[in-house]
């Protein structure tokens, strides 16, 4: 199989999304091929369905042991396994529904989202069209 071009992360809750984007970090337990220069599309549910939010570049991904006491203890009360580190974030100023984009087509929904691979053009045609006015 070919290298993903990206993955989605499905975010759970409105406070872990202003943290994604605060901190630039995601502290995950999936389990995928995570590379840097990776892109990685955020969802979150809105009043609009499962939406786009924003999108991610990796820069390190960091596993639970080589965290901070703080972040282990966190990660620990969570059930996650390591952090995801991003050299940069950024939220698009409106959610893009996943029922507007290439992905329309596809039955899955809620977390069935999270941690589906991309190629590069599905990454790269989410992106263009969120961030067009």
């Amino acid at each position: 199989m070919a290298e993903a071009g990206g993955y989605i992360l499905r975010i759970a809750t409105e406070e872990w999304v202003d943290q994604v984007f605060d901190m630039a970090i995601y502290y995950t337990s999936t389990s995928r091929k995570w590379v840097p220069g990776q892109t990685l599309l955020f969802v979150h549910k809105t009043s609009l369905g499962d939406a786009f939010v924003g999108y991610g570049v990796i820069e390190a991904i960091r596993e639970k042991d080589d965290l901070s006491e703080d972040e282990r203890h966190m990660c620990e009360e969570h059930g996650w396994k390591r952090a995801i580190e991003f050299q940069y974030v950024k939220r698009f100023e409106k959610p893009l529904p996943i029922k507007e984009t290439v992905l329309k087509g596809t039955k899955l929904r809620g977390r069935f989202l999270h941690g589906l691979q991309l190629g590069r053009e599905q990454v790269d045609s989410i992106i263009s069209r969120a961030e067009s006015p």
